[in-house]
């Protein structure tokens, strides 16, 4: 079982910040609107434009979503690191699996 007691430590704040501030290009990359982007994690156009505009954070778990999301799609998931949205801090907590191999 991994040791997830580093997720007690884990700057929040940075990785949301990081993942609002690029997720316009994620999101153009796969093609979706913020209505798709929306409506694929299950909140509103609206909390995907705050969270753009800097009006509003973006809550941790949005971020949870958005991270499968975008791991889970080849275009963005090599930019994922390279944004520094999943850093060696975070892959030591979470592990996120190719659900492709998994079947």
């Amino acid at each position: 079982m991994p040791d997830i007691s580093g997720i007690l430590t884990l700057d929040r704040k940075k990785y949301v910040a990081s993942m609002a501030e690029n997720l316009p290009a994620l999101r153009a990359k796969l093609g979706l609107t913020q209505s798709d982007l929306a409506e694929l994690i299950g909140v509103t156009r609206q909390t995907i434009s705050a969270a753009e505009n800097k009006s509003r954070d973006l809550s941790w778990t949005n971020f949870l979503s958005l991270l499968f999301l975008f791991s889970q799609n080849s275009p963005t998931k090599d930019l994922l690191t390279v944004l520094d949205i999943y850093t060696p801090e975070l892959a030591g907590i979470f592990s996120l699996t190719d659900l492709k191999k998994l079947r």
